[in-house]
């Protein structure tokens, strides 16, 4: 059977299901996605923006899909500390797909500030949903919108801003409590709807981890609208392990002097697909995109960016390291817009990468478009190993070899966590990143089920 095939027997089979477990805000577009995705299927390496990543063999594996809440076994407080010390005003915990309720306090927010289900917020979802991620345009978005049952929304008014940054724990969950038998590997689709009002600000953390030693596929779809003035810091933190498949699309828009600062931090996975499609629709806007990637062993790693400067006056900023050893695989593919009429935007995009070994292997492609003519913009890429020469000097000071590699290793990807203005994360990262260069972060930091 082909992979399309299954999804689209799946989702006739289910539909009812479906709709009685969703919102009517999700439902109303759920069958207009899956006649767009049966007309796409999945993307072949032919398309352009998925070359490097074999998408239809990815969803291949006959996945039991997460249809039904799933309850896991233990506390997820108990299961999952949080990582980021002083950190969080809220905690939250969506196991695979589905909220995890609880009575325990989650930190006071201000009044107004919406962080809970869509299911709860009809008007708010029915305004926003879906009109940034469009199911006619990318398959996995269409897939994620048809089988997907419920959503984070965060909605901040206007002139509110959330002082402390929100931490989000995604858990992946295969066994039900009190069941005979183990569910088999799981596909979950996750989604999240972010508003900020005019001169709104929130910081938000996700971090994904896997509490069991199984196969998932999780697919993930973030739409965010930034409003004039408002400030959106988005930080997306992976620690799975290396059975997981994460492939995720971020859709930003962003208003008249409004600034996204956005981070994607890959410390642990098994292949990992990340997309990034930001708009600016205002003037004066600004965007700072990081990416920092450490893979091993057979990790592939594949981050894709598409920043569109459709008025002038607009700044952004993208710069994306990886580091891989063993047999891994990293890809950046970045692509900076710049439409007629977008006069005085500047743009810089980066990519730095460091291959360990002569099996790992790096693609990358920075591109610009431009159709401006008073414009600043500017693009590299760099594929080396490490410098033989700083490896010789440190060995005649009595550092051994490996030593060196951490300690220039470290170097090379902090330049990355140093932009973040997250403190505390910044902190946490410099730490995690040391730990996992040492080769003793090889499994959910924090996680007590799987010791």
């Amino acid at each position: 059977m082909s992979s399309e095939k299954q999804y689209i027997e799946l989702y006739e089979q289910a539909r009812e299901m479906i709709f009685s477990h969703a919102p009517e805000s999700m439902n109303v577009v759920r069958d207009q996605a899956f006649e767009d995705f049966r007309k796409q299927g999945f993307p072949s390496k032919k398309v352009e923006r998925y070359k490097y990543t074999d998408m239809q063999k990815l969803f291949e594996p006959d996945y039991g899909v997460n249809l039904s809440r799933l309850q896991i076994p233990v506390d997820p407080y108990e299961a999952f500390r949080c990582d980021v010390p002083n950190l969080s005003t809220s905690l939250y915990f969506v196991v695979n797909d589905m909220f995890y309720h609880d009575e325990k306090p989650k930190g006071h927010l201000p009044e107004g500030v919406i962080i809970g289900s869509m299911r709860d917020y009809p008007e708010l979802v029915n305004k926003y949903y879906t009109k940034l991620a469009k199911t006619s345009e990318d398959a996995i978005t269409a897939l994620n919108t048809m089988l997907a049952q419920d959503g984070m929304l965060v909605y901040v008014p206007r002139n509110v801003k959330v002082d402390r940054a929100i931490q989000v724990i995604n858990i992946l969950k295969g066994t039900p409590q009190n069941a005979q038998r183990a569910v088999p590997d799981l596909m979950v689709n996750r989604r999240v709807l972010i508003v900020l009002e005019e001169g709104a600000e929130i910081k938000m953390l996700f971090c994904d981890h896997a509490a069991d030693d199984k196969n998932f596929l999780a697919t993930q779809v973030i739409e965010a609208y930034v409003g004039e003035n408002a400030s959106l810091d988005l930080y997306c933190m992976e620690e799975t392990h290396h059975k997981n498949v994460r492939v995720s699309n971020v859709y930003i828009d962003q208003q008249a002097n409004s600034r996204v600062n956005h981070n994607v931090i890959t410390l642990h996975n098994g292949i990992t697909r990340n997309k990034l499609d930001l708009t600016f629709s205002g003037e004066g806007a600004e965007c700072q995109c990081y990416g920092c990637v450490i893979a091993d062993k057979q990790q592939h790693v594949d981050n894709n960016t598409l920043i569109v400067h459709k008025v002038p006056h607009c700044t952004s900023q993208e710069l994306y390291k990886y580091v891989l050893d063993d047999k891994s695989t990293g890809a950046f593919a970045g692509r900076v817009l710049v439409e007629h009429g977008a006069q005085k935007t500047s743009s810089q995009m980066t990519n730095q990468n460091l291959t360990a070994t002569k099996e790992a292997r790096m693609y990358t492609q920075p591109m610009l478009e431009i159709y401006a003519d008073d414009v600043k913009c500017a693009h590299g890429s760099t594929v080396g190993q490490l410098n033989d020469a700083a490896l010789f000097y440190m060995r005649q000071r009595g550092i051994s070899l490996q030593e060196a590699k951490v300690l220039l290793q470290n170097a090379f990807i902090n330049e990355v966590i140093d932009h973040m203005q997250l403190e505390p994360l910044r902190d946490r990262l410099h730490y995690l990143v040391e730990k996992r260069f040492r080769g003793e972060l090889n499994k959910c930091s924090g996680c007590k089920l799987c010791k």
